[in-house]
């Protein structure tokens, strides 16, 4: 990645932000942006500008209309910031980002959730099809996803 690509980090509340927080060294290291929920839980990343999407459950009634307006707001922020790379440790509010950067042949690079260790989050099933890079952070995961990279625990 060279000096001057724009990264977007993205990640839903509460571990998934942490497990991205985790990534600060990078962020700092290139032009960058967060994209997380907007949720009682504090996610604030200070010295990051920070954009909120709306907390989306696909069990819950309403969950067509936040997604769709999530996927605006995520259109929005693309516009705005014209990312190069996205870098997602999931879930399921990220997924309309995600799939913008792919519509405009930018580079998606997906990080498996640290808590599964045998077993695929659903929206890494969906992001497995579609990132560039996909990295897992147990080895045991090579089973559910052959052609992830094992990077070890981002912890």
């Amino acid at each position: 990645m060279g000096k001057n690509l724009k990264v977007c980090f993205a990640a839903s509340s509460g571990g998934h932000y942490e497990q991205l927080m985790m990534l600060k060294p990078l962020m700092e290291k290139y032009d960058s942006f967060v994209i997380t929920e907007k949720t009682k839980y504090d996610s604030s990343c200070k010295e990051e500008k920070t954009y909120y999407l709306r907390q989306v459950n696909r069990r819950e009634k309403l969950f067509p209309v936040v997604f769709i307006l999530n996927t605006l707001e995520s259109f929005k922020i693309y516009l705005e910031e014209k990312p190069d790379i996205i870098v997602c440790t999931g879930v399921l509010a990220m997924i309309p980002m995600c799939m913008i950067m792919k519509i405009f042949g930018k580079e998606l690079i997906y990080i498996e959730s640290f808590a599964k260790v045998t077993s695929a989050t659903e929206t890494g099933k969906v992001m497995y099809k579609l990132a560039d890079r996909f990295l897992v952070q147990w080895e045991t995961m090579k089973e559910v996803f052959p052609k992830a990279t094992y990077v070890g625990g981002i912890y």
